[in-house]
């Protein structure tokens, strides 16, 4: 397992990244605990949790992941682990927010009190890395920052980033930061996978000249690059439920993921893992670990079966011959996760 700097940060981590959405939800405590320890013994030494999960979220289990995960990390040196959360922010999507009576907003009284309730839960005194889980695009940087920058100044906070930013938002957020003296986010938490390759475009240039790191989730494209859809929705997954019984924003978001346009990528996908003797989750892991704008890739896991596949991918490298394949097939059907193919921001 190779070790990355977060941004420009002191911060170092291994360059795959224990997310743990399901915790609390498809994972109990005991297997949410035998994914960590699998995940640490193996080299991971950084893990993302945020307030509102597990996912999807409901107002019964907020917080629930956290205080799982940090009864786990009792048991370990708190050095040894860095440790990622998230303050919820407003989501304009699949993520509804029942946090704080649902109005998570991020001025100060907002950030500093789920600051306070997420080292509450994870039973630490510092996290390592603050994230905004979403954007606040109405709400002045200078106070966001300003607030993060105090958290940071009392020593509950090491390192900012942001998630599901736009290349906008980073540069309106980095001016801000420049122009009043406040800590810059060092990070960027965005969707990126084989059926998702918009962050290479222009975030891709604002992390390298800034030199920020990308956070890549759902590097498996919400288990669609697994095959697993391939002959059509199957019982009891995810999208598979949003589809036939979710609501009208969680339909939309499963039509993003599950397409024509992404069900033969993976296909073909397949076929290019095969051809090199390993599976596709293995491949997508691969594939994400090998840019350079990348510092850890954030993979998910609901059973240490599940786990294992994707830590097959932590020595592996695609030679220049795969990538090709790799990019022919993304010429031939850009961007899956768009109705039109066009690359979006």
């Amino acid at each position: 397992m190779q070790s990355r700097r977060l941004g420009s940060s002191g911060v170092y981590v291994s360059d795959i990244c224990m997310g743990t959405m399901t915790f609390g939800s498809q994972c109990d405590k005991k297997t949410s605990h035998a994914i960590c320890d699998m995940a640490f013994n193996s080299g991971i030494d950084f893990f993302d949790v945020a307030e509102i999960y597990p996912a999807p979220p409901q107002k019964e289990t907020i917080g629930l992941t956290e205080k799982i995960f940090g009864e786990w990390l009792k048991g370990k040196p708190r050095d040894s682990v860095v440790v990622a959360t998230k303050v919820t922010g407003p989501s304009h999507g699949w993520f509804c927010s029942p946090v704080r009576h649902g109005k998570a907003t991020l001025d100060r009284h907002q950030i500093i009190r789920a600051c306070e309730d997420s080292l509450s839960r994870l039973g630490t005194d510092v996290i390592d890395l603050y994230q905004v889980h979403w954007p606040d695009h109405g709400m002045p940087y200078e106070e966001l920052l300003g607030t993060l920058t105090e958290l940071r100044d009392t020593g509950k906070v090491r390192v900012i980033g942001c998630s599901n930013e736009t290349s906008w938002g980073v540069m309106k957020s980095l001016w801000a930061a420049d122009t009043h003296g406040l800590d810059r986010f060092e990070t960027v938490q965005n969707n990126f996978s084989l059926i998702n390759r918009r962050c290479e475009s222009e975030l891709a240039q604002v992390l390298r000249r800034e030199n920020m790191s990308l956070l890549p989730y759902s590097p498996l494209g919400g288990g669609v690059l697994t095959g697993k859809y391939n002959d059509g929705p199957p019982p009891g997954a995810r999208f598979t439920a949003y589809l036939l019984e979710g609501e009208a924003r969680q339909k939309r978001m499963a039509k993003r993921f599950v397409n024509d346009r992404s069900v033969e990528t993976a296909r073909r996908l397949g076929e290019i893992a095969k051809s090199i003797g390993v599976s596709v989750t293995s491949l997508s892991v691969a594939w994400s670990r090998q840019h350079d704008f990348v510092a850890s890739t954030i993979i998910g896991a609901t059973s240490t079966e599940q786990l294992a596949e994707s830590l097959a991918a932590k020595d592996l490298v695609l030679d220049p011959e795969v990538l090709e394949k790799i990019d022919q097939l993304d010429a031939e059907i850009p961007t899956p996760m768009t109705e039109d193919g066009l690359r979006r921001l």
